[in-house]
């Protein structure tokens, strides 16, 4: 199953569902992200991922163009921009938004403080996508009952 996790600028939120969707899904899921922009890698996204045992130091900031695969199973999008103006691609598309940690950690006063908002995204995104593959198969139920 192909999943492109999209979201503005392919530098947190996407780049951990995509971390942990390789993580905990890598044999069921192939999992790529991007972004409308590209902002480059978030390090505090980088360093919390890592904190969780996820390795994605060398995944790269991309936009949708930038993809080796054009088609996906399913497009989730985890921001409203990115909702909002999400380009076409073939494939279903949901979406489930998360808050953003670098707009959330605006105001931190030590980026220990800035971290709190990073682990805590980070941690509802991997309840999200370890509950993906049951998620989805109810979503295509779904599509075969209406």
């Amino acid at each position: 199953m192909k999943i492109l996790f999209l979201c503005t600028g392919n530098s947190c939120r996407s780049q951990m569902a995509e971390g942990w969707a390789r993580h905990l899904h890598g044999d069921v899921i192939e999992a790529y992200s991007a972004g409308i922009e590209k902002h480059g890698m978030n390090p505090l996204a980088v360093k919390v991922m890592a904190e969780a045992g996820v390795d994605i130091s060398r995944q790269k900031s991309k936009v949708t163009a930038e993809l080796p695969v054009q088609q996906f199973d399913w497009i989730i999008t985890l921001c409203d921009h990115a909702n909002e103006t999400c380009p076409y691609f073939p494939g279903r598309k949901i979406h489930k938004g998360f808050a953003d940690p670098p707009r959330l950690a605006e105001d931190a006063k030590s980026e220990e403080e800035a971290l709190l908002h990073y682990r805590r995204v980070r941690e509802e995104i991997r309840a999200f996508v370890e509950a993906l593959p049951a998620f989805l198969q109810e979503e295509e139920k779904k599509e075969w009952t209406s």
